[in-house]
């Protein structure tokens, strides 16, 4: 088990390396075989540790942190959970890097991409496979500098080396909570081992457990775009469209909630934190679904819906329900992947045109896109026997089983979310596939409806995400149909499991999340579905008003980020630049500077020439000699 783990991290750390340090002198080619071989063998190695797996195991590779009391080694802890997470994160790269293979295939760069490819992969398995927090922590801050440096990777546009400063700043104010957080944890309980402080909680009073849980949970808001700090990631869709599907819909934003999946032992002991991370998750589910109705860019649509799912996942861990949280992960993580990895075939054909508006008919010009896209659409509507059907159902069954007046609030919440994500999930296919084509915007022939070719190998990546995404109820079938796979397989996590349903109570809830999806559907086809080409031209050239500027613009949340945080910020800047520096400290130094020159200039008069000044001027410095030596001696 020891050569699969250190194998699972050192192929894509190998793979990144050397494309960063040598790849500019191999051939392009050999630099694209490197960048993927590395990812499926480390999936490879993943595939051979489930087979292996007989039960949790922590594996150390070498001595890192030591000193004193304190220790934090290179050590791998294997269970589940992270079982389960190294074989959809590996698989999922590797569809992607093949995939960007095709997509990047006309960019010079390409060296850089890939290098910053697998050296995420590899800090996202180092998150995973962690069993010290230290370690944990280093592959959480190496996946937030890998997004950033791929979200700005075409950073001679101004406007993506903003996105990435965006990503990064705000990161780190949650990584800053998670910092302290973890800090504190060795105080509390002299150790960074996460398995020993999950089951140490109950030596600490509630108070403490749930002001560390609330730090962490500040940590998970920030790396997977969470309320309050989730402003950062529909911008971040200005990086390529694989860094979209692989960073920012299957793999990093799903961090917070492995982060408190994983320690959900110890933070299980407080009510609150758990209540928080359930109120987290609801209230950016609702957030995100309803700015994802009135987005006009494809990858924005998605990147909404993303924070709209992620919020879920939080919503089941805060119910107690891992389980259905990491179902829901997974299978998110294939459509999700799948649909952004299509969005881009839709852009490359369309001349990189984004604007949903401008759009449609494409259903019968790209019918190898189109198929695969409709699987991950209906995943992400959760038409009922979709694996997206039963593993939101399965959240929204946990919440209810939860009861009490709170949980049942946040119920409604998350149907009301699921209601709104069918309808926008069928308006963006509506629009996008169906009707008559209105061409892209840019070319002459894109204007006429043209579309160009799409690299075949990425039409070919979208086959096998689109099967596990429709095929995912197969991981863990509803409790009245017994116990699915993924549920005996996370059994061992003592805190992984919510309140259980009766089987009419299940199949009623089943029902009303059907019917809020046919719901959602209707709406759009009513909305969208004889709408005409001249119809949408109009409405993309037509600026936004009222409420659909409101959504559009993520409920202006950037706008009042910019009034609290950052318009002070520079009303001070500048009050002490001009004012304090400028106005005080730069003007006493040139008053003082102009004063002696003044000086200077006074006594340089006396340097005339005439011998009578002279004689005067030592006559005047005599006397005053005299009189201070009579002074003294008076």
């Amino acid at each position: 088990m020891k050569l699969y783990l250190a194998l699972i991290l050192l192929l894509p750390l190998l793979g990144g390396a050397v494309n960063a340090l040598a790849g500019r002198k191999l051939p392009r080619r050999l630099c694209e075989v490197l960048a993927c071989g590395v990812v499926w063998g480390a999936f490879g190695s993943a595939l051979l540790a489930f087979l292996a797996y007989r039960g949790a195991e922590q594996v150390t590779l070498a001595s890192w942190l030591a000193d004193f009391d304190f220790a934090a080694p290179l050590e791998l802890y294997l269970d589940p959970l992270s079982l389960t997470m190294i074989l959809m994160i590996t698989f999922v790269c590797g569809l992607i890097h093949v995939y960007a293979v095709g997509y990047m295939a006309e960019d010079p760069n390409y060296v850089r991409f890939f290098a910053l490819l697998n050296i995420f992969v590899f800090a996202m398995l180092v998150l995973v496979l962690a069993a010290n927090l230290p370690l944990l922590y280093l592959g959480w801050e190496g996946v937030g500098f890998c997004s950033y440096a791929l979200i700005g990777f075409w950073y001679r546009e101004p406007r993506n080396a903003t996105a990435g400063r965006k990503a990064f700043i705000t990161t780190r104010i949650g990584d800053t909570a998670f910092g302290i957080g973890i800090v504190w944890c060795f105080l509390l309980f002299h150790t960074e081992s996460i398995s020993q402080i999950n089951q140490m909680g109950f030596l600490m009073p509630g108070s403490v457990i749930t002001a560390l849980g609330l730090l962490f949970l500040a940590g998970a808001m920030g790396k997977s775009a969470q309320v309050p700090l989730m402003v950062w990631l529909p911008d971040a869709m200005a990086g390529p469209t694989p860094v979209s599907a692989l960073i920012h819909a299957a793999t990093m934003v799903t961090a917070g909630v492995y982060l408190l999946a994983r320690m959900q032992p110890l933070f299980g002991l407080s009510s609150i934190v758990m209540a928080a991370i359930a109120v987290t998750g609801a209230a950016t589910a609702f957030y995100g679904a309803s700015c994802a109705v009135a987005q006009r860019d494809l990858k924005r649509v998605l990147a909404y819906s993303t924070i709209s799912q992620i919020g879920y996942m939080m919503l089941g861990v805060g119910a107690g329900a891992v389980t259905a949280a990491t179902f829901h992960l997974l299978v998110h993580a294939f459509f999700k992947a799948l649909l952004f990895l299509g969005a881009g075939c839709v852009i490359a054909a369309m001349h990189h045109e984004q604007d949903i508006f401008r759009m449609g008919g494409l259903r019968r010009r790209l019918p190898a896109t189109f198929w695969p896209f409709l699987a991950g659409a209906l995943c992400l509507a959760g038409v009922p026997l979709t694996g997206g059907f039963f593993s939101k159902d399965a959240i929204l069954g946990a919440v209810w089983a939860k009861g009490g007046g709170l949980y049942g609030c946040l119920y409604l919440v998350g149907l009301l979310t699921a209601l709104i994500t069918s309808f926008y999930t069928f308006r963006m296919l509506y629009l996008v596939f169906g009707g008559e084509p209105t061409g892209a915007s840019h070319e002459e022939a894109a204007e006429q409806g043209h579309t160009g070719p799409v690299p075949r190998v990425m039409e070919v990546m979208l086959v096998p995400l689109a099967l596990l995404a429709l095929a995912g109820v197969v991981l863990n079938v509803p409790e009245y149909l017994g116990e699915g796979w993924l549920g005996r397989f996370l059994a061992p996590l003592a805190a992984g499991r919510g309140s259980r349903l009766a089987s009419g109570t299940e199949l009623l809830l089943q029902g009303i999340a059907a019917f809020a999806c046919l719901v959602g559907f209707a709406a759009a086809h009513l909305r969208y579905g004889g709408a005409r080409r001249q119809d949408r031209l109009v409405a993309a050239a037509a600026p936004p008003t009222g409420l659909t500027a409101f959504l559009l613009h993520g409920w202006y949340v950037d706008n009042l980020y910019r009034f609290l945080l950052i318009r002070p910020y520079e009303f001070l800047a500048g009050l002490l630049w001009r004012r304090v520096d400028e106005g005080v400290i730069d003007d006493s130094l040139d008053r003082l500077a102009a004063g002696f020159g003044k000086v200077g200039q006074g006594l340089g008069r006396w340097n005339c020439g005439r011998v009578s000044v002279y004689i005067l001027s030592f006559a005047a410095g005599m006397a005053l000699i005299i009189g201070y030596l009579a002074w003294m001696v008076l």
